[in-house]
C-alpha cells in the first residue's frame, strides 16, 4: 500500500468522503507510523520466504534483515518518502535508480517497500470503481521526470475507511509493469494494519498473466 511500506496497506478510520486526491493521499502515507510497533514479517516468493523485522516509531519505518545484517530505513512525510540502509554498520541513502534493484534475490524492490508512488506530485482523482465489493475512489498519479522505470500510477484508495486497497504502476508507453493488492488485514493492539500484500510483475502489453508474485506478510508482534 506507504509496503508504505510498505506498511502502505495500513488502514484509515478516516472517510475519504468529499476529500481532494492530495487529502486523501496525506492521510494513506502516515496512517502506518501514527503508533509504535515491532512485527514479525515476510517477504515471501514462490521458492524462498525471507524473514525480517519491521520497527514503527515516529514515521520512521525499519527492516530489519539477518544473515548478513541489513537495515533498511524509511522516512515519512507528508510530501516525500526517503530511503536509507545499514549495511555492516555502515549507513548510505538508496538513490533513485537503485530503488528498483530487488532486495536478496526476492521480487521485492526498494520501490516497494517504500510505495514512493504515493509521493508524486498532483494526483487526479479519476472516478469511482468496486474493488472486492468495496467502493473505492480511483487516483492517478504522473511519474517525476527523474524516474527511471515508471510512467504513472493508479491508485484505489476505500471511500470509507481510507485504506489503500489496490496499486498498479505503468511504463512510460501506459503498460502495466507492477500490481499491489491488499489480501487481507488484521488488528494489532486496536489498530488496523497489513496483513498480506500480493505484488505482482507484467511483461509490457500483457496485463493478463503475471510473471512473478510474491506477499508481504505481517505475522504478529515481536
Amino acid at each position: 500500500m506507504s509496503l508504505l511500506l510498505v506498511l502502505g496497506g495500513a488502514f484509515s478510520p478516516l472517510s475519504v468522503l468529499g476529500q481532494d486526491a492530495e487529502t486523501i493521499l496525506q492521510s494513506a502515507r502516515m496512517n502506518p507510523t501514527t503508533h509504535t510497533a515491532t512485527l514479525r514479517a515476510r517477504i515471501r516468493g514462490e521458492n524462498a520466504s525471507i524473514p525480517m523485522t519491521i520497527r514503527l516509531k515516529d514515521h520512521i519505518v525499519r527492516y530489519e534483515f539477518e544473515n548478513p545484517s541489513q537495515t533498511i530505513y524509511l522516512t515519512l512525510s507528508p510530501t516525500e518518502t526517503q530511503l536509507s540502509e545499514e549495511v555492516n554498520g555502515k549507513m548510505k541513502p538508496v538513490s533513485p535508480i537503485h530503488r528498483h534493484d530487488f532486495l536478496r534475490q526476492t521480487g521485492i524492490t526498494y520501490q516497494d517497500l517504500s510505495l514512493g508512488f504515493l509521493y508524486w506530485p498532483h494526483p487526479v482523482i479519476q472516478g469511482e470503481e468496486t474493488v472486492k465489493t468495496r467502493p473505492s475512489c480511483k487516483i492517478d498519479l504522473q511519474a517525476p521526470a527523474s524516474e527511471p522505470l515508471y510512467g504513472l500510477a493508479r491508485v484505489w484508495i476505500d471511500k470509507e475507511s481510507g485504506a489503500i486497497l489496490r496499486i498498479e504502476g505503468y511504463d512510460k508507453k501506459g503498460l502495466l509493469l507492477r500490481r499491489f493488492e491488499v489480501i487481507s488485514g488484521q488488528q494489532i493492539d486496536g489498530f488496523w494494519m497489513l496483513k498480506q500484500m500480493r505484488i505482482e510483475s507484467f511483461l509490457p502489453g500483457n496485463s493478463h498473466e503475471a510473471t512473478s508474485r510474491n506477499y508481504l506478510e505481517i505475522l504478529g508482534k515481536l
